[in-house]
C-alpha cells in the first residue's frame, strides 16, 4: 500500500478537535449552508461511550469505534451534494446539508433528530409543540439515514410527527415497509424480505436444510432472523440453532455469548452453514473467536457485512472456510472515487468526520495495512483529545477507496439524489431560494412520485416506499494470496432467480453444493422421509414407498399413488408402470386347445349330418326323430360350439352380451327338442291308460319346443335389457388387469342356467323310464347318459367357478360348455352312427321286427299266459301272427292261438274290442 506523507500548515490541536458537545453547533459532524438544507444520520462511530461514575447524568457522550465504510457514506452524501449543486439539476438552487453521527445509539440518533425537527432559524433550537404543523418549517426538508434499521425505526416515529422524508441507503429491516407506522420512511434498497428470501433460495439451491444463524440482540437482528425463519419454513429449511449476542460491545456478557455461539457451532458438526446477521464490529469479535476454534464453515453474511474489507482483510481469515453474502447491487461510483482521490485537498473546518480520520492516520501510521484498520476502529474520541497535535499529519493514499463498500456509497447517493428530484418536481412554480416555500409534508407527496434515473434505467419507489433494487452475490475468494470480494451473480429480487456473471462464476456456485450441511441423510427417488421424533422436519429417515407408490425427487416428503388403477409400482419405485393387460388370447396356447375341440366337434356334426343325409330312409334315421328333427338337434349343437368363441380374445360388449344368450338359447333348443324324443318314445311303448293319456297331452312337438326355448329367449332378453353383461377390469392380481365379462347379474345367470337344468332333469326322468327298450334302437338309455354328464360337468363348474379368477376364468366356462355339448351329442347321435356304419345288418326293417319280437317274447314270457292283455303286456310286440289270429273273429271260443317263432304255441283271451295286430301296429310305427 502506497503512502503519501504531506505536511499539513497548521496542527490540529484538542481544541480544534473538539470532540466533547459545548452546545449544540459542537454535536453535527459536517455541515454545510444552503437554501435547502437535507439532514444526514451516520454511525460514524460503532459504540458511545459510558460513563462509570454513579449517578449517571444526562450528558451525551463521546463516541468510539471510527467505521470507515460508514465515514465513506457520509462523503458519498457530500458528493452527491456538491455534485447536484454544481449541475443545473435545481436550477440555481443550493442544497446544504447537517450530518450527524449516531454512535450505532438510538438514544443519540434521537438528539440528532429533535435538532431537525427544531424551528428553522430558531435561536435556541427549540422544537415547538403544535396540533398542527402544515405550515411549521423545521430545520430541516429532509433526512438521510440512519445506518441501522434500529436507529431508523426511532428516527422515523419522531420525524413522523411533522411528516419530515426520511430516506435511508442502508436500513433494510422488513417491518420499515409498514406505512401505518413509519409514514414518512423511504429507503433506496430492497427490505430484508428479498434478502431473506434470497438466502434461503441460495441455501435450497446448494442442498442445505440444517443451518445456524447468529444475530444481534435488537431490533434489526430480531427482525431480520423472523423474516428468515418465516422464509426458511417455507422452503423446509430447518434451523438447528439460534444465537442472539448483544447489540452493544460495551455489554459485559458480549464475550461470554460470542464464546457460547462459537461452542454451539462446534458442537453441531452437522451443522455446516451459518446464516449471520450482525454488524461489522459483531463479526470481527465473532470471526476472531472462530479462528482461535478452527471453525471451517460456510458463512452466509447479510448485507450488512458481506462487502466488508476490514473483516476480508483480517488475518488467517481464510481458515474460517467460505464466505458468501448478498451486497446491495452497485452503480457507477467512478465520480466518488475520483472524489475520494482528491479529498486531502478539501477544507476540514465544517466537518469533523475528516478531520478526526486525519488525526487517526497520524495516530495509527506506522501500522501495517490490518492493523491499521484495527488502530483506526479501536480509537476512541477521548483517545484522539489526548493527542498534542505535535505529530505531523499524513494522507494514506488509495486507503479509502480501498475500504469502499460499492452497495452502500451507491444507495446513498441514489437517496441524495431522489430528494433532489423531489424538491425539484416541488420548486416548479415555487421560489426555493426562500426556506418557507414549501413544508417537508409537501416534499414528501413528491417524493412518492419521483422517478430517477440509475444507470440507464427508471427506478421508483413502491408503495411501501422500498425501491426493488436487486443484490449482488459476493463469493470470498482467495486470488494471489489476498481474500477478494467478488461478485458472483446477480439476484432478482422481483423474479426471485439468480443470474451468474460467467460460467467460472457459476463454477464457484456449484462448488458450494459440494458441502453438506443436511441432519439426515438425502433420501433418494424411491424413498420418502419419515419424521422421527425430533422437533425438526428435516430431520428424518429415509424408508422406501410402499407398493403402488413412487417418488422422482431428492427428498420427497410423501410418495405419490400411482395415478390410477391401471397403473402399479413396486416397493422402493421412482415411477409407475403400466399394468399388464391379460385376457385369454387367441395365441394361447390352452385357448387354441379349446378352439380346436370346438372345431373338432364342428367336423363332428357335419358328419353325423353328411352320414344321415345319405342313410335318410333307414329304420335307425327314422326311428330317431326324422331328418327335421336331427338337424335342429344338430343346429344347437352348432350353436353351442359357436358360443365358444366368444369366449376368447379381448371382451367386448358386443361378444359379453352374445356368449351367454347365444348359449342358453341354442342349449335349451337342444335339450326341448330331446326331451320331445323323450317323450315319443316313452308314449310309444306305454300302456298304462292313465300314463298313455297324459302323454298324448303333452306330447305337442313344435308347441313343446317353441315354449320352451321361448321362455329362455325371454329370459335372456330381459336379462341383456335390465342387467346386461359388461365389459370388466379385474384388479385383483396387484400386477395386470383382467379383462373380464361381468355377467351383469349373477341371478340372471343363475336362472338360466337353471332353467336349463329343470329341462335337462325332466328329460332325464322321461328317458329313465324308457331305460329297457329293444337294445339297437334304445335312445331313452343313451339320452340319460347325456343328462348325466351335463349334470356332473355342470356341478363341478359351480365350485370351480366360484374360485377361479384370472385371465382363465373364461375357460373354465368352454371346457364344461364343451364337455355337456360333447356329452350330449355323443350319447344322441354316435350309436346311430356306429350301426349305421359298422351295423348295417341291423339297419334294416327285417332285422327291426325281428329285434322287436324277440322284446315282445322276453316281455311276454314274465306273466302268466291267462293274464296276458295285448293292450298292457305286449308294449313292444310285433311278430307274425298266425293265421287264427289274424281277426278276432278267428277265435275259437274267445281263445286266440298265436306263436313266435321258435316258442311253443299259446293261447290266450282275445281283447275284448281291439285287435292286437292293430295295437301292436300303431305302437310299433309310433316309434
Amino acid at each position: 500500500m502506497a503512502f503519501v506523507i504531506f505536511l499539513i500548515p497548521c496542527f490540529v490541536t484538542s481544541m480544534d478537535i473538539a470532540f466533547s458537545c459545548q452546545n449544540a453547533d459542537d454535536f453535527v459532524g459536517a455541515s454545510s449552508p444552503g437554501d435547502i438544507v437535507i439532514g444526514g444520520l451516520f454511525a460514524v462511530h460503532s459504540e458511545m461511550l459510558h460513563p462509570e461514575e454513579d449517578p449517571i447524568k444526562p450528558v451525551i457522550q463521546n463516541c468510539a469505534g471510527f467505521e470507515i465504510q460508514v465515514f465513506l457514506q457520509t462523503l458519498a452524501m457530500i458528493h452527491a451534494i456538491e455534485t447536484i449543486n454544481n449541475s443545473s439539476l435545481l436550477s440555481g438552487v443550493t442544497l446544504g446539508y447537517e450530518i450527524y453521527d449516531t454512535c450505532a445509539e438510538v438514544t443519540k440518533a434521537m438528539a440528532s433528530a429533535l435538532r431537525f425537527l427544531s424551528k428553522f432559524n430558531s435561536s435556541e433550537d427549540a422544537v415547538e409543540f403544535k396540533c398542527n404543523y402544515s405550515d411549521y418549517i423545521p430545520r430541516v426538508k429532509a433526512v438521510t439515514g440512519a445506518t441501522y434499521s434500529e436507529v431508523s425505526m426511532a428516527v422515523s416515529r419522531l420525524l413522523a410527527l411533522q411528516l419530515i422524508p426520511q430516506v435511508s441507503p442502508a436500513s433494510s429491516a422488513e417491518i420499515l415497509s409498514d406505512k401505518i407506522r413509519f409514514p414518512s420512511f423511504f429507503r433506496t434498497i430492497p427490505s430484508d424480505f428479498h434478502q431473506t428470501r434470497a438466502m434461503t433460495h441460495l441455501i435450497c439451491e446448494s442442498g442445505w436444510n440444517w443451518i445456524g444463524v447468529i444475530a444481534t440482540d435488537d431490533d434489526n437482528g430480531r427482525f431480520a432472523l423472523e423474516s428468515f425463519g418465516v422464509q426458511a419454513m417455507v422452503n423446509n429449511v430447518c434451523i438447528a440453532f439460534k444465537e442472539m449476542l448483544p447489540a452493544y460491545l460495551s455489554d459485559s456478557t458480549f464475550h461470554t455469548k460470542v464464546d457460547h455461539a462459537i461452542d454451539k457451532i462446534v458442537k453441531e458438526t452437522g451443522v455446516n452453514v451459518i446464516v449471520v446477521f450482525m454488524r461489522q464490529f459483531h463479526v470481527l469479535k465473532l470471526f476472531k473467536k472462530a479462528i482461535e476454534r478452527n471453525v471451517n464453515k460456510i458463512w452466509i453474511a447479510s448485507d450488512n457485512w458481506s462487502a466488508a474489507v476490514k473483516i476480508s482483510t483480517m488475518p488467517n481469515i481464510r481458515q474460517l472456510g467460505t464466505v458468501v453474502g448478498f451486497g446491495f447491487k452497485s452503480g457507477d461510483i467512478s465520480s466518488f472515487q475520483e472524489f475520494l482521490r482528491n479529498l486531502h485537498e478539501k477544507p476540514t473546518e465544517n466537518n469533523k468526520f475528516l478531520r478526526e480520520y486525519i488525526m487517526l492516520l497520524s495516530v495509527c501510521a506506522h501500522l501495517e495495512y490490518h492493523d491499521f484498520q484495527t488502530c483506526i476502529a479501536n480509537q476512541s474520541q477521548d483517545d484522539l483529545l489526548e493527542n498534542d497535535g505535535s505529530k505531523p499529519q499524513f494522507w494514506r493514499d488509495d486507503f479509502l477507496n480501498a475500504n469502499v463498500e460499492p452497495g452502500f456509497i451507491h444507495s446513498t447517493i441514489l437517496a441524495v439524489y431522489a430528494i433532489a428530484h423531489a424538491i425539484k418536481r416541488q420548486c416548479k412554480d415555487r421560489d426555493c431560494k426562500d426556506p418557507s416555500a414549501f413544508t417537508p409534508w409537501e416534499l414528501l407527496e413528491e417524493l412518492k412520485k419521483v422517478i430517477v434515473i440509475d444507470d440507464g434505467k427508471e427506478v421508483k419507489f413502491d408503495s411501501d416506499g422500498d425501491m426493488s433494487t436487486s443484490y449482488d452475490v459476493l463469493l470470498w475468494k482467495e486470488i494471489d494470496g489476498h481474500m477478494e470480494i467478488t461478485t458472483m451473480a446477480e439476484y432478482d429480487a422481483e423474479k426471485g432467480g439468480f443470474i451468474f456473471v460467467d460460467e467460472e462464476k457459476k463454477k464457484d456456485f456449484l462448488a458450494l453444493k459440494k458441502v453438506q450441511s443436511t441432519c439426515s441423510q438425502h433420501c433418494r427417488p424411491g424413498q420418502v422421509k419419515k419424521v422421527t421424533e425430533s422437533p425438526h422436519t428435516c430431520c428424518y429417515e429415509c424408508v422406501y414407498c410402499p407398493e403402488n407408490h413412487y417418488s422422482n425427487q431428492t427428498d420427497m416428503d410423501y410418495c405419490y399413488r400411482c395415478n390410477n388403477k391401471t397403473y402399479w409400482a413396486p416397493i422402493n419405485s421412482t415411477t409407475c408402470y403400466r399394468k399388464t393387460i391379460y385376457f385369454l388370447a387367441w395365441t394361447d396356447w390352452f385357448a387354441i386347445f379349446l378352439l380346436l375341440l370346438s372345431a373338432f366337434g364342428v367336423v363332428l356334426i357335419l358328419s353325423i349330418c353328411v352320414i344321415f343325409t345319405k342313410n335318410l330312409d333307414t329304420p335307425v334315421v327314422k326311428a330317431s326323430g326324422g331328418l327335421t328333427v336331427c338337424f335342429i338337434i344338430l343346429f344347437s349343437h352348432f350353436l353351442i360350439f359357436l358360443s365358444t368363441v366368444f369366449f376368447i380374445d379381448v371382451p367386448t360388449e358386443f361378444k359379453c352380451k352374445t356368449r351367454q344368450a347365444l348359449f342358453g338359447i341354442s342349449f335349451t333348443l337342444c335339450i326341448s327338442c330331446i326331451l320331445i324324443k323323450s317323450l315319443k318314445i316313452l308314449l310309444a311303448f306305454s300302456f298304462d291308460p292313465k300314463l298313455q293319456n297324459f302323454l298324448k297331452c303333452m306330447y305337442k312337438p313344435i308347441p313343446t319346443v317353441v315354449t320352451c326355448t321361448g321362455i329362455q329367449v325371454i329370459i335372456c332378453t330381459f336379462w341383456l335389457i335390465f342387467r346386461t353383461p359388461f365389459v370388466n377390469q379385474n384388479f385383483s392380481i396387484p400386477r395386470a388387469i383382467i379383462l373380464e365379462c361381468n355377467e351383469g347379474s349373477i341371478v340372471a345367470f343363475g336362472i338360466m342356467l337353471g332353467y336349463i337344468a329343470a329341462l335337462a332333469f325332466i328329460c332325464f326322468i322321461f328317458a329313465f323310464k324308457g331305460r329297457k327298450l329293444p337294445e339297437n334302437y334304445n335312445e331313452a338309455k343313451f339320452i340319460t347318459f347325456g343328462m348325466l354328464i351335463y349334470f356332473i360337468a355342470w356341478i363341478v363348474f359351480i365350485p370351480v367357478y366360484a374360485t377361479t379368477f384370472g385371465k382363465y376364468l373364461p375357460a373354465v366356462e368352454i371346457i364344461v360348455v364343451l364337455i355337456s355339448n360333447y356329452g350330449i351329442l355323443c350319447c344322441t347321435f354316435l350309436p346311430k352312427c356306429y350301426i349305421i356304419i359298422y351295423k348295417q345288418e341291423t339297419n334294416t326293417k327285417s332285422a327291426f321286427l325281428k329285434m322287436v319280437y324277440t322284446y315282445s317274447s322276453k316281455s311276454a314270457g314274465s306273466v302268466a299266459v291267462s293274464q296276458i292283455s295285448l293292450d298292457s303286456k305286449s308294449s313292444s310286440l310285433q311278430a307274425t301272427i298266425t293265421d287264427s289270429c289274424k281277426t278276432e273273429n278267428d277265435s275259437v271260443n274267445g281263445t286266440c292261438h298265436f306263436q313266435v317263432p321258435g316258442q311253443p304255441l299259446i293261447k290266450g283271451k282275445v281283447l275284448p274290442k281291439i285287435a292286437a295286430r292293430t295295437t301292436v301296429r300303431k305302437r310299433v310305427s309310433s316309434i
